[in-house]
C-alpha cells in the first residue's frame, strides 16, 4: 500500500514537532509539502530541507492545492485553525488541526458542516488523551472499578509563560492552556460540563494584560458541574518554577484514580542532609511526546482503514464552549455560568 502523502501547515514549534514524529516514528506516512508564512525569515526553509523536505512554501494553499496531499496537518497559529481547516477540507483533504479549532463556535461548526459534506476524516489535537498515565486514570473509571466520579481535580502548570504575543493570538489561558484541561475532564468522567465557575489573576506577571493587549490571567481555578452530577477542579498556571506540572485524580463512591508527573527517573535518595528525587520533566515536548506520536498513528490508521476519529470535531467544540464560559464567569467576578449543550 503507497504511504499516505501528508502537508504541514505552519512549521514552528509543533509543526516541526509533527514533521520529526510523521518522519521518524509513524509508518506508512510520507511528508511531502510544508507552508509556512515565516519560512525564508524563520530559518524553516533551511531546516525542512535537512529533513529531506523540499516542496516549501509561504502559502499554506499550495499545500492545499497540492494534488499529491493526501492529509493536511494544520499547525499554525490559533487564530488561523479553522480558515485553513475549512479550506483543506473543501478540497477533500483529511485534516488534523491542532487545538482549538478555533474561539468562535460558529467558525467550528462550519468546519463540521464541511466535514460532514465532503466525507473526509478530521481528528482534533488533544494528545493528552493518548499520555500512558492519563489514559490509565480513564480506563479505571470506565471499567468501573472506582464507582460513579464524585470529584475530579486536575492540575495543569507550564513550567515558564509564553510571550505575551502569543497570549495576544490565542484566546487566552481558557482557549489556550485550559481546553486541555476541559478535554481531559470530558475524557475521565464521560460527561459534559453543564455550569462553570472561574476565577483567575495575573500572579505570574502582573503586566500580562497591557502587554498581551487583552482582559487575559495566568492563573486560574475553575469549578464545573458536570451532567452525570460530578464536580470538577481546574487549576493551571503558566508558571511552575520546578517543571512541567500534569496530575489527575478522580474520586469515586468506591475508590479514586489518580496519576502523577512523569520524572526523569523515580529514585529517591536519602541522605542526614534530608530526601531528593527528581523534578517533573521541564516540559511539554519531553512530557508527551509519546502520546503526539500516538494520536497521529490513530488518525493515520482512521485515513487509511477508513474508521472513524478518535477525537472528531464535536471533541473540538466541547471544549470551546467550556473556555467561552469560563471567560465569561472569570470576567464576572466568577458567577456560574451554563454551558451550551
Amino acid at each position: 500500500m503507497a504511504n499516505l502523502r501528508i502537508g504541514v501547515v505552519g512549521c514552528g514549534r509543533i509543526g516541526k514537532l509533527h514533521i520529526d514524529n510523521l518522519i521518524n516514528a509513524v509508518p506508512g506516512v510520507e511528508v511531502i509539502a510544508v507552508a509556512d508564512p515565516m519560512i525564508d525569515k524563520s530559518g524553516a526553509r533551511d531546516w525542512c530541507a535537512a529533513h529531506g523536505i523540499t516542496n516549501v512554501s509561504a502559502d499554506y494553499m499550495d499545500v492545499i492545492n497540492n494534488k499529491d496531499v493526501d492529509a493536511v496537518f494544520v499547525c499554525s497559529s490559533t487564530d488561523t485553525h479553522s480558515v485553513i481547516s475549512l479550506a483543506a477540507v473543501n478540497a477533500g483533504k483529511h485534516v488534523f488541526c491542532e487545538k482549538p479549532v478555533d474561539y468562535d463556535v460558529d467558525k467550528i461548526k462550519a468546519v463540521m458542516a464541511a466535514v460532514e459534506e465532503k466525507g473526509v476524516k478530521f481528528q482534533v489535537g488533544f494528545n493528552r488523551r493518548f499520555d500512558h498515565n492519563h489514559k490509565a486514570v480513564a480506563d479505571a473509571v470506565k471499567s468501573g472499578k472506582i464507582g460513579d466520579p464524585h470529584i475530579v481535580i486536575v492540575s495543569s502548570r507550564d513550567p515558564e509563560p509564553p510571550p505575551a504575543s502569543y497570549v495576544a493570538v490565542s484566546g487566552g489561558i481558557f482557549y489556550d492552556m485550559m481546553i486541555h484541561d476541559f478535554d481531559m475532564v470530558r475524557y475521565v468522567t464521560g460527561s459534559e460540563a453543564v455550569e462553570i465557575s472561574a476565577v483567575g489573576s495575573c500572579l505570574v506577571n502582573p503586566k500580562l494584560q497591557e502587554e498581551s493587549g487583552i482582559p487575559d490571567v495566568d492563573t486560574a481555578v475553575v469549578t464545573m458541574k458536570m451532567a452525570n452530577g460530578c464536580i470538577a477542579v481546574i487549576n493551571n498556571s503558566r508558571q511552575a518554577v520546578y517543571g512541567y506540572d500534569q496530575r489527575v485524580e478522580v474520586f469515586g463512591s468506591k475508590g479514586m484514580a489518580s496519576d502523577g508527573n512523569d520524572l526523569l527517573n523515580t529514585a529517591t535518595i536519602m541522605t542526614v542532609d534530608g530526601a531528593h528525587s527528581e523534578k517533573p520533566l521541564w516540559f511539554f515536548l519531553e512530557r508527551y511526546n509519546q502520546a503526539f506520536i500516538e494520536q497521529v498513528k490513530y488518525f493515520v490508521d482512521s485515513v487509511v482503514n477508513d474508521k472513524p476519529v478518535v477525537v472528531g470535531a464535536i471533541d473540538g467544540l466541547r471544549p470551546v464552549y467550556m473556555a467561552q464560559a469560563a471567560t465569561e464567569s472569570c470576567r464576572n467576578g466568577g458567577v456560574y455560568v451554563k454551558v451550551p449543550q
